[in-house]
């Protein structure tokens, strides 16, 4: 079972391949694999998502890439849509890394103004006065609520306060008792066996490449989930609007688990164990219930235009 408190929400869920017992997991380009281990124990454990790839695959639930629009369950709630001159859609605070921070975002423009001069001023920010973070977050809930969820930072310096909200959900995979599975495979050509050194080489593409890959084998992989109620409480929200931001990130939860795991290629994992999984119907239901109920806190989709 879930543990639920007025402060943390908290789910385990014990995972295993979909097909055999290998998985690759997350790699560092200067690191490789993050292996790791627990003091008292003399076997390895192993890093298979960290915090931030997940936060990824969440909110990768909230967008339909293949249309380029939010997800049909969030398609009233508002965010930030960045278009070039002629109309056409680039990104938007969906998509990008910084969300509402992006430099498509801030470097844009709304009805001609800089996104640089309308923000600071929506968030109040005056030198000689302190940070209202109570009406950075009313601003940052109107122009998108999930900014409240996975955070944003406006790394400015020549605004006169830095505002910055902290990730409310975070999730992550590790695996207990870790076992390399060294492998291989050739990368082949149809055309020549060999490639051509000084002319068509390996490096363009050319000839019978040999490569090693490793994977790993394990006796645990979990995946632990912690969504920060207190958090959504802490902004002084409307209670209709700290409940939406609560059933977002609830559906993104049930959403990425019943769509499948496939973090990577060879990484495609599924629920074995530990709690129940959100149903994905019970959770589009409250989602739909908390956006009718905070419908006059949201505002309406912003047009940004970059060039």
């Amino acid at each position: 079972m879930s543990q639920v408190s007025a402060s943390r929400t908290r789910y385990t869920f014990e995972l295993e391949p979909i097909a055999g017992r290998r998985f690759q997991p997350t790699g560092f380009p200067d690191l490789g694999p993050a292996i790791y281990q627990v003091p008292g124990r003399t076997n390895d454990d192993l890093i298979v998502e960290s915090a931030q790839s997940m936060a990824n695959h969440l909110e990768g639930t909230t967008w339909n890439t293949a249309q380029q629009k939010p997800a049909e369950e969030l398609a009233a709630l508002p965010y930030v849509r960045v278009v070039n001159p002629d109309g056409e859609f680039l990104t938007s605070s969906r998509l990008e890394a910084h969300r509402l921070a992006s430099a498509y975002v801030l470097n844009g423009k709304v009805d001609g103004s800089p996104m640089k001069e309308v923000l600071p001023e929506r968030f109040g920010l005056v030198k000689g006065k302190p940070l209202d973070m109570a009406c950075v977050y009313r601003e940052v809930f109107a122009l998108d609520p999930l900014s409240l969820v996975h955070g944003v930072f406006f790394a400015q310096k020549p605004w006169a306060w830095q505002p910055k909200v902290a990730r409310a959900i975070t999730a992550f995979i590790e695996a207990t008792n870790v076992e390399p599975a060294v492998s291989g495979g050739v990368k082949k050509d149809s055309v020549n066996n060999e490639a051509e050194k000084g002319k068509r080489d390996a490096k363009e593409g050319y000839g019978m490449v040999p490569h090693h890959r490793t994977e790993y084998t394990a006796e645990t992989i979990t995946m632990y989930t912690v969504i920060d109620e207190q958090q959504f409480a802490s902004y002084g929200l409307s209670p209709a609007a700290t409940e939406l931001l609560s059933a977002v990130a609830n559906w993104e939860v049930a959403t990425l688990l019943n769509s499948g795991l496939r973090l990577r290629t060879a990484c495609d994992l599924v629920v074995a164990g530990g709690d129940t999984p959100p149903s994905v119907n019970a959770a589009s239901d409250r989602l739909a219930a908390a956006v009718a109920a905070a419908s006059d806190d949201l505002g309406t989709i912003t047009e940004v235009t970059f060039s």
